[in-house]
């Protein structure tokens, strides 16, 4: 029977924002200062109430443990490895990383995304990995032009309408 690997994989760009990689920072620093050690002495209280075999509080405590000390290991090598980018305001008119584009679609009805590296992208806020179909197929693209992005339901096609770096 195969094992399967539970280590989390890093997305393959190795950039990421300002923005995100402070986000990063702060919940690296938020699991090793404030729920590591929380958790540690949920573990070493529970541990003193006896049997450990039986004792669920210890033994979610520990497993609790495991996954932020992973999530842990996990941050500080992604952070040495991500290059931090600051988006620098161009006039060209030329979607880049860090951009907010302003799409428009054949219905008229417009959707704005910023491209972003993959460790902060999130669909909720419209922010687009530079690695997913929408963001390779806007990289270096112009205001006005026609961008074609496969999609799960079928192609669709988009108009670049502006392109913003604030």
């Amino acid at each position: 029977m195969a094992t399967r690997d539970r280590t989390p994989r890093p997305p393959s760009s190795g950039y990421i924002t300002v923005e995100g990689a402070r986000r990063l920072r702060d919940e690296l620093a938020h699991l090793w200062s404030v729920e590591r050690p929380k958790v540690t002495q949920e573990v070493s209280d529970a541990a003193a109430l006896g049997d450990r075999s039986e004792n669920a509080e210890y033994i979610y405590g520990k497993r609790r443990l495991r996954e932020i000390d992973r999530r842990i290991r996990f941050l500080a090598k992604r952070l040495d490895a991500l290059t931090v980018v600051e988006p620098e305001p161009r006039t060209d008119g030329r979607v880049y990383f860090g951009a907010w584009v302003t799409l428009e679609d054949d219905d008229g009805g417009e959707v704005e995304y910023r491209l972003v590296g993959p460790d902060e992208s999130d669909a909720r806020s419209n922010q687009v990995s530079i690695d997913s179909p929408i963001g390779r197929a806007l990289l270096g693209k112009r205001e006005g032009d026609d961008v074609t992005v496969s999609r799960p339901k079928g192609a669709a096609t988009f108009t670049i309408s502006s392109v913003r770096y604030s």
